[in-house]
């Protein structure tokens, strides 16, 4: 790499050792950071293709990384651009996924005042959620369970403190969401009805 810049380029051996080694390093970082953040993301989410994929490219662009840095193991720069790298790698890689907002969430309310108005507006959005009456140290309240998109999140929050600005709530993640189905429901007297056939024939 360095004859690279060099021949091509013009660049002396200092300048690119000095200067523009620990560029590449500071953005080589960023990169596969970023990767490893939406890596995580996908394991957690139960992305069996997507995750080893970025763990390759995230893996090779830390292994360029690393060989810049044993190649020019008594430059300071160097690790310097490492570290101010993995720092804004880390920085990007959280802003990607809060972009993304992929997955599921769970959000729990705990509200002492009454939660029908908060359950209307689930069962209009079509939320999959479970209004539980409880006990807590203070009396009776209600726990009001949601599934919601993240990117959905920020509209039910608004709405959790517009019903009750004084509800507490809680923010979990889901790794994987399944309708339930329903069974159709048999006639009762069907039922009897095959068995008195059955002791019939007997």
């Amino acid at each position: 790499m360095e004859v690279f810049f060099m021949e091509h380029l013009q660049i002396s051996s200092d300048t690119f050792r000095l200067v523009v080694l620990p560029i590449l390093i500071f953005f080589a970082r960023i990169m596969d950071v970023s990767i490893a953040t939406l890596r995580i993301v996908f394991v957690m989410g139960g992305k069996k293709l997507l995750a080893p994929i970025l763990g390759f490219f995230e893996a090779f662009i830390w292994l360029l990384a690393i060989g810049q840095i044993f190649s020019n193991i008594d430059s300071i720069n160097s690790y310097i651009g490492y570290a101010l790298g993995f720092a804004a790698g880390t920085f990007i890689g959280m802003l990607i996924e809060e972009k993304l907002a992929l997955g599921h969430v769970v959000v729990r309310t705990i509200t002492k005042t009454d939660s029908d108005d908060l359950c209307r507006f689930l069962r209009r959005r079509k939320y999959r959620y479970a209004n539980i009456p409880s006990q807590g140290p203070e009396g009776d309240v209600n726990v009001v369970f949601a599934v919601v998109k993240r990117d959905r999140l920020n509209e039910v929050l608004s709405k959790v403190r517009e019903y009750n600005p004084h509800a507490f709530y809680t923010v979990e993640g889901v790794k994987s969401v399944k309708e339930f189905e329903e069974l159709p429901l048999q006639p009762i007297s069907s039922g009897i009805f095959n068995k008195f056939k059955h002791l019939v024939r007997r």
